[in-house]
């Protein structure tokens, strides 16, 4: 059931990523920096909160009066009033997606159940914090939305008195109960920030600012939206009438008609029903772990690489146990560790020139050992130049388990290789593969580009071959017999495309007099 829930939120959005690379390119995709442009619409509203707070009137009286003269200066107090509204509209909207697109790309299972786990509550303190601060206008929705809100809270019975009864009646809400929703909203905000931290906290490298190009237009976005269509308040809160017409800001109170017509306690059931789902899914059903990487000391000289190239923090750095004159060994978590491998690829003695009857390297995967991965390759290289003529370069294909299938691409020379990251691809299997009897090209495939599904193994790759991240690729290699098309699970037609495109390629090269290849 949750499979085919994944996959039917998971066709639309690939569609949409699609799209939306078009105009923005992968690294200003939207849809790809969802959690850092909610993290940036964060502060864009709690900026401009302050600003609002400072010319607020924290008094019953006076609450509705600052507002409107607030909103009456157009070009800064009602720019900053709108803009303190759309940022948490759009902190909403980019929050419900980014779960909906971790579900679908089945991101919070395994090692990453910590994350959506303390999501949940960076949802609900998301809502307390946006629907506290509509109290605070005092307008027609303001009454609406916090008798509502109060009523719902008195179902549980944990109050003596009912608190819904501060708003029955003109006169009954006084200045100190009206502070103390204040103080709901202000501090509501802090606990929402504290837990986005906590929600990030066992996340390596974690990013929380958009490409800042990205930032610039959406912001400008913001403030455009803020000229042309400024928030505006209801008629002043009127204890003794029930209002009848209201434009509900359906991004926070989507929830409140439901309350109107099923009353509290089906709210309670959802609202606590669906969360307690969203906690245990990450478990629905038990997800089936590979083994995690083993550390063989006789070969790990404690450098360290593995441990800072883990997307994960599953590498730790420990002191030395086995006597030998290194500081440190690297120790895997497997609580953390997702076993992409990456940690592999990272490892400077992960080479096949060594010469030894098997490959062993510092850190190694059980169920894919990189003996295993040399044979493979050895095999599909000798398979590849068995067919291979003018016309025909040989080419090896190496991808990853969630980018576009490699063996796709398989034909005539052409062979493939599928490993669980291409981050675990070391840079001195390429000099292998395009060395000597190697084969004429190599094309490396994976996730889409900026969006790596164990985060980084793809920048680490690019950064590997360009010279920027130890261990990085030879400089005798190469590189116009290289070529990388990150094309993404939806991605076949475009690997198709730029294989044939790179084939041409390599037909010129072994055609250019003197090119020795």
């Amino acid at each position: 059931m949750l499979k085919i829930l994944q996959k039917s939120f998971r066709w639309p959005l690939a569609w949409l990523e699609l799209l939306f690379d078009k105009p923005f390119g992968p690294p200003w995709n939207p849809l790809r920096q969802l959690g850092t442009l909610a993290f940036f619409f964060f502060w864009v509203s709690a900026v401009s909160g302050i600003y609002v707070f400072i010319v607020f009137d924290t008094s019953v009286g006076g609450a509705f009066t600052s507002v409107e003269a607030m909103t009456q200066q157009w070009y800064f107090g009602s720019v900053m009033r709108s803009l303190h509204r759309y940022a948490s509209d759009a902190m909403v909207v980019l929050t419900v997606l980014h779960v909906i697109r971790e579900f679908s790309l089945d991101r919070y299972r395994g090692a990453r159940w910590y994350s959506w786990f303390t999501g949940i509550p960076v949802v609900w303190l998301l809502f307390v914090s946006g629907i506290s601060g509509y109290w605070l206008v005092w307008d027609r929705l303001a009454q609406y939305v916090a008798i509502g809100s109060m009523e719902w809270i008195d179902w549980l019975g944990i109050f003596g008195e009912p608190v819904a009864n501060n708003f029955l009646t003109q006169g009954s809400l006084d200045d100190r109960f009206f502070s103390l929703l204040v103080f709901i909203h202000i501090f509501g905000p802090l606990f929402l920030l504290f837990m986005m931290w906590v929600h990030i906290l066992r996340i390596n490298s974690s990013k929380t600012n958009p490409p800042r190009g990205l930032a610039v237009g959406s912001f400008t976005m913001m403030v455009v939206l803020s000229f042309v269509w400024p928030a505006v308040s209801h008629a002043p809160a009127d204890l003794g009438t029930v209002p009848a017409v209201l434009n509900l800001d359906w991004f926070f109170m989507f929830l409140y008609p439901l309350f109107d017509v099923w009353g509290p306690g089906a709210l309670w059931g959802i609202a606590f029903g669906g969360s307690l789902f969203l906690c245990i899914t990450p478990w629905l059903p038990p997800l089936k772990k590979a083994r995690v990487p083993e550390v063989f000391l006789e070969q790990c000289n404690g450098c360290t690489r593995c441990f800072e190239d883990c997307p994960y923090g599953a590498v730790a750095m420990r002191q030395r146990t086995d006597g030998r004159p290194f500081e440190k060994e690297a120790v895997v978590d497997p609580d953390l560790c997702t076993s992409c491998g990456i940690c592999v690829g990272a490892c400077p003695m992960s080479t096949p020139f060594r010469h030894a009857n098997k490959l062993v390297t510092g850190i190694d995967l059980p169920d894919l050992p990189l003996n295993m991965v040399q044979a493979r390759m050895a095999a599909a290289i000798e398979e590849a130049r068995a067919e291979n003529s003018k016309d025909t370069p040989s080419i090896m294909v190496i991808g990853c388990e969630h980018g576009a299938d490699p063996g796709k691409a398989q034909g005539r020379a052409t062979r493939s290789l599928t490993l669980p990251c291409i981050g675990m691809l070391p840079p001195s299997f390429l000099d292998y593969a395009l060395s000597g009897a190697g084969v004429d090209g190599v094309m490396l495939t994976g996730c889409n580009d900026c969006d790596c599904f164990h985060r980084f193994g793809i920048p680490w790759t690019e950064d590997r071959l360009a010279g920027l991240r130890d261990p990085y690729l030879r400089k005798r290699v190469p590189r116009e017999r290289l070529h990388a098309c990150w094309a993404g699970e939806k991605g076949a037609g475009r690997l198709t495309e730029e294989l044939e495109g790179f084939r041409r390629r390599l037909i010129d090269i072994k055609n250019t007099p003197g090119d020795g290849t």
